[in-house]
């Protein structure tokens, strides 16, 4: 499953990589022991035991049996569950997808937990072996090899590699369809649906995350089996003990009461025609399935990635129009269902939400290629059945939204997926709009927005979770390809949109002004350039082409010719650290230019929350919370701005592309950055300090920007950071903005009462108290951690007693000591105190034995 949150910063929209998150075949746990049911000793299974001989068809199968027809044929008799399978299809690969169908009452952790949240995946086979055994095979396809030519891999591979045998069955009865004359066996599945495992129920991680210990066998039971023409869906109810929940204190005590869960388990035939994969690549943002080709490279292996994405084909009459470049409807649409649980006011902006991509898909050749629709009546449909893609609807206190999917391992078709709405996405979505939007639109200066504001809200969120179930990763260096005063230019920005990816985490324009008029058109996001670019790139059929490796040059060569004519087309991940370009929650080309004009509208927000917060015979519980809001987007720009200062620019290139793919920031953008930060946050922001509010709201004023500060402090005063900057200076000399640069800009944004002899006041004393105690960090080497990760490069804070960044941090903190030193004596009252304090600090950090 790949899941992306439209809130989480770190991605879900995490995670995404481009790499597999398949996760590694599991055992099962065993199956408990099981008591056969009165009446009927010879019906148990014993995994493993001796086969007992199978008994004519008729009396196992009697006239007694309700049976399903569908992928298999489903047998219901006396409390046991049969199933028949073809010998056609055995071998033949089946996709089992598990979901929570209803949730156990108050047992969430974050937020997983919910009805409709997807709790396993896994591909296995129903292999026939010796002794009259069926077996069921877990596969993985982490490694593979095609090439079977004497040169492959393939029989190697074969060879040195065997997929689990996770559970057996004894073949109770041998069939034959008497109108068909297809041949089968019957297998009694009632045990092991009925058994503990993680192949048709939680995997081993969600079943953690709940705290679910073991399943009690006397609550949990089959409630149906149903079969499908191309799958058969498992529902039963489970009952767990559960296990002493993991929190910072360590251990804590089990719970007496058990966790029970109402489960669906979808079976999925996978095509036994596979679907032309297309490989990844990092210049479009797609997710990815991986694997480790043994027969790309021959003297090695190459890791593979391949973009997961739905299969879009023409119909076959429609194929030469296709090729002539004239629209037509795929052979199978794409199709979502809303949740008949979604109050109905919301549907239709829902639906909306969806057929915006249909733009999107024309740019790769097809017409109503995807389309939403409300949920047949019809009592047989269900939302878990795997066949079915729908946005569910979860009346939680989560305020989220995320899109997961689902895909075929083996090339990356997406089967299936269910989208998470939670209703309370919809107070997020109004103190997002209220804080970056009502400066300029009126119509975002209460706290109960209209329905047809609200609803549009709703539209943009579906579609950007779409967006994620359709293959896209977040795009995160989209918005930094826009000017930032063209974000303030009506007719541009109405015309083209705020960002060219609604993949991007740039939710509303900000930068624009009261005076600039602009409409809703310029402060929404929208499907813009780059999404339908993606999806031309990543839908686009290519029958020219008989396999991936055919495409991969015609592929590079499209990239290189169309983003390098059209930088708006540009991909920018979520999880580059280092490149300032690729931020969440940013617009515009400069951070410092479009920071400055969404801290003027802050300010005309400010003075008016209480007016625009008021409700009748409510707390002042709204305005409290706008306030932490503004000071929270206050934060935001701190940290866009941040990032670039020993940034590091990243461009993916192949050979064929001209320049480098990696460039430090510029001096001069750097030296912008540390201008910014000394003139709007470590001056003290006194504007963010409105003593009505602090009265009304009982918030404390040294909370409001002393995080921002200390958080922003801690970025720069960080081992990394300097380590970075020092690489820089080696490498690009005096044209590099250095540590030493960057300590002498902060030294005049903290320390400017050293030299003014002003009085330092409290916030200020706040500041430097934590100033100093970052660089004394610097200085010595950190204590072991915890977390293994941290002995790994790129992970944890660098060892600064290992580079020059202790000999810097020495330096500095001797001088600034000297400093401190001289400015005591003209200091009075608590600025002397302070002063006198630190001294102390710093020469116990500088002479420790002392």
């Amino acid at each position: 499953m790949k899941k992306l949150s439209l809130i989480a910063l770190v991605l879900f929209c995490a995670s995404y990589q481009g790499f597999s998150q398949k996760k590694n075949p599991k055992t099962p746990t065993p199956a408990p022991a099981m008591v056969p049911p009165s009446g009927n000793p010879n019906a148990m299974n014993r995994p493993g035991g001796p086969a007992t001989a199978p008994k004519p068809y008729n009396q196992v199968i009697t006239a007694k049996a309700k049976t399903d027809k569908g992928l298999f044929k489903v047998h219901f008799l006396e409390d046991r569950y049969f199933f028949e399978i073809a010998d056609s299809l055995l071998g033949r690969e089946i996709l089992t997808v598990n979901r929570i169908s209803k949730a156990a009452a108050g047992n969430r952790a974050s937020m997983i937990g919910y009805g409709g949240d997807q709790i396993g995946d896994n591909v296995i086979s129903f292999e026939k072996g010796p002794s009259n055994k069926i077996y069921l095979k877990s596969i993985s396809f982490g490694e593979r090899a095609k090439d079977t030519t004497e040169q492959g891999m393939y029989k190697s591979v074969m060879n040195s590699n065997i997929q689990p045998l996770v559970a057996s069955f004894d073949i109770k009865a041998f069939a034959k369809d008497s109108i068909s004359g297809v041949k089968g066996v019957v297998i009694d599945v009632t045990d092991y649906m009925n058994s503990d495992n993680d192949i048709f129920f939680f995997d081993a991680g969600t079943k953690k995350s709940l705290s679910l210990a073991g399943q009690i066998p006397d609550r949990s039971y089959i409630k149906e089996i149903k079969a499908f023409p191309m799958n058969i869906e498992i529902r039963t109810l489970k009952t767990y003990t559960k296990s002493a929940p993991q929190g910072p204190m360590g251990m804590g005590a089990p719970s007496s009461t058990p966790a029970t869960y109402e489960l669906n388990s979808s079976m999925v035939l996978l095509p036994s025609r596979e679907m032309k994969p297309r490989f990844f690549d990092p210049r479009v943002g797609y997710f990815a399935t991986g694997y480790v080709d043994f027969d790309a490279n021959t003297q090695g292996v190459k890791n593979q990635s391949l973009i997961t994405r739905w299969k879009l084909e023409p119909k076959a009459e429609d194929i030469e129009k296709y090729k002539r470049g004239e629209l037509v409807e795929p052979k199978k649409q794409i199709v979502y269902y809303i949740d008949p649980a979604t109050p109905k006011k919301w549907v239709p902006y829902l639906i909306q939400g969806v057929n915006d991509w249909q733009v999107a898909f024309e740019k790769a050749g097809f017409k109503n290629a995807i389309v939403a629709k409300e949920a047949p009546s019809d009592p047989s449909w269900s939302m878990e059945d795997a066949r079915h893609s729908v946005i569910v609807y979860k009346p939680s206190d989560i305020a989220n939204a995320s899109g997961p999917h689902v895909h075929d391992p083996r090339t990356g078709e997406i089967i299936e997926t269910h989208i998470n709405w939670y209703h309370n996405i919809m107070q997020l979505l109004r103190n997002w709009y209220f804080i970056q939007a009502s400066a300029i639109d009126p119509q975002a200066r209460k706290m109960k927005f209209d329905d047809k504001l609200m609803g549009e809200l709703i539209r943009f969120v579906s579609s950007h979770e779409v967006g994620h179930t359709l293959g896209l990763r977040h795009n995160f260096g989209s918005s930094a390809t826009v000017p930032v005063e063209k974000l303030r230019d009506k007719q541009w920005v109405e015309k083209n949109g705020h960002t060219p990816s609604i993949m991007d985490y740039a939710r509303f324009n900000y930068v624009a002004q009261p005076e600039d008029n602009i409409s809703a058109k310029g402060i929404f996001p929208r499907i813009g350039d780059y999404d339908m670019w993606a999806i031309e790139w990543g839908y686009r059929w290519l029958p020219e082409f008989n396999t991936a490796e055919d495409e991969a040059s015609y592929s590079n060569q499209t990239i290189i010719k169309r983003v390098g004519a059209d930088k708006r087309l540009a991909f920018g991940t979520e999880s580059d650290s280092n490149d300032p370009r690729n931020q969440s929650e940013d617009i515009g080309d400069n951070a410092m230019v479009a920071s400055a004009y969404g801290i003027k509208n802050l300010k005309r927000i400010l003075p008016n929350i209480l007016t625009w917060s008021k409700e009748p015979n409510e707390s002042y519980q709204n305005a409290k919370t706008l306030y932490s809001e503004v000071v929270g987007q206050y934060g935001r720009y701190m940290g866009h701005v941040v990032k670039n200062v020993a940034g590091i620019y990243t461009t993916p290139k192949t050979i064929e592309e001209k320049g480098g793919m990696y460039q430090a920031v510029p001096f001069a953008k750097q030296k912008e950055a540390m201008t910014f930060l000394n003139a709007q946050l470590f001056a003290t922001p006194t504007w963010l300090i409105n003593k009505e509010l602090i009265e009304r709201t009982g918030v404390n004023p040294t909370d409001l920007f002393q995080g921002v500060q200390k958080n922003t402090l801690g970025k720069l005063q960080n081992a990394n950071t300097i380590a970075k900057l020092i690489n820089a200076e080696a490498l690009n000399g005096v044209n590099a903005y250095s540590a030493v640069n960057l300590f002498s800009d902060l030294k005049a944004g903290v320390w400017s009462e050293l030299y003014s002899h002003k009085n330092i006041d409290v916030y200020r004393r706040n500041l430097q108290k934590a100033y100093v105690d970052n660089m004394t960090k610097l200085i010595v080497a950190p204590a072991p951690s915890s977390n293994p990760m941290a002995n790994f490069p790129g992970f944890g804070t660098a060892n600064p007693m290992g580079s020059d960044v202790s000999s810097i941090g020495r330096a500095h903190l001797t001088t600034l000591a000297k400093d401190i030193r001289a400015a005591i004596p003209a200091s009075t009252g608590m600025s002397k105190y302070h002063l006198q304090d630190l001294l102390v600090r710093i020469n116990s950090a500088l002479n420790p034995k002392s």
